[in-house]
């Protein structure tokens, strides 16, 4: 009976992930041309800049970036309702979404700085908060680290390998050197962010099979979060993995008074 649940839990975890990579097929096209800038966000405003992994695009992170809106425009509405003297209100803010989509072949020191620029087209007063899919989260991270803008509240990594994948390298180019385990970029991640005061949230794909013991990809010395049943491509499209970037983002403004 237990090696049916097993075999059960497996083939309900397999499914999901190949209807991720059914849903990311027909969404690879979009957002492709340029990068996606929120028309509406102004100084105060909570800014999520959201990066794909090697091989799809920024289309891919639709539904992310919808599902994270909607549950921070709720996570909001619930913050309004729970202060303690409503006639301090708190000024009006709002979370956005921004993203951009870049080919593979670019490393992580490339791709940080189209970072750069994507960020530089945000308000100075907007308060950012970066969050990648697996190399985007190592992009984010080294971003955070290496190049820095004060404007950064946190880093969040989904499925993000930070330990390094063996023997990607043979791939041949840039990004895939810069995921190997021997990188010298992962290195300089994994060293700086004992300096770095930037906090961090690992959410984990307990059944990724990109990785072995997912669980030790995750950054040290940051949140970790283990997404239990899913795999590496599936949190792009959960909605509990979007709840809880949204509330990671709502809840760094600090405590509704």
């Amino acid at each position: 009976m237990a090696r049916w649940f097993r075999a059960s839990a497996f083939a309900a975890t397999a499914g999901r992930e190949v209807a991720s990579f059914a849903r990311q097929a027909v969404l690879l096209p979009y957002d492709t041309l340029a990068p996606v800038i929120p028309d509406g966000a102004r100084d105060g405003d909570e800014v999520v800049v959201i990066l794909h992994g090697l091989f799809a695009s920024a289309g891919v992170l639709r539904p992310l970036r919808t599902a994270i809106e909607r549950h921070a425009a709720l996570s909001r509405a619930s913050r309004a309702r729970g202060r303690t003297d409503p006639a301090r209100a708190e000024p009006s803010w709002s979370v956005h979404t921004a993203t951009m989509s870049y080919a593979p072949g670019p490393g992580v020191e490339a791709l940080s700085e189209r970072l750069a620029a994507l960020v530089a087209a945000l308000p100075d007063g907007a308060r950012l908060h970066l969050v990648g899919h697996s190399m985007g989260g190592i992009v984010c991270r080294f971003f955070a680290q290496e190049v820095g803008d004060p404007r950064i509240v946190q880093t969040i990594s989904m499925a993000s390998p930070f330990g390094g994948i063996p023997r990607v390298a043979l791939l041949g180019f840039g990004g895939a050197r810069d995921l190997d385990a021997s990188s010298p970029v992962l290195r300089r991640v994994l060293l700086g962010t004992a300096r770095s005061s930037i906090p961090h949230l690992s959410i984990v794909a307990g059944a990724d099979t990109l990785v072995r013991s997912p669980i030790a990809h995750a950054l040290p010395g940051g949140e970790v979060r283990v997404m239990e049943g899913r795999g590496h491509n599936t949190l792009l499209f959960d909605p509990e993995v979007a709840a809880l970037v949204a509330r990671h983002v709502v809840e760094r403004r600090g405590p509704a008074r």
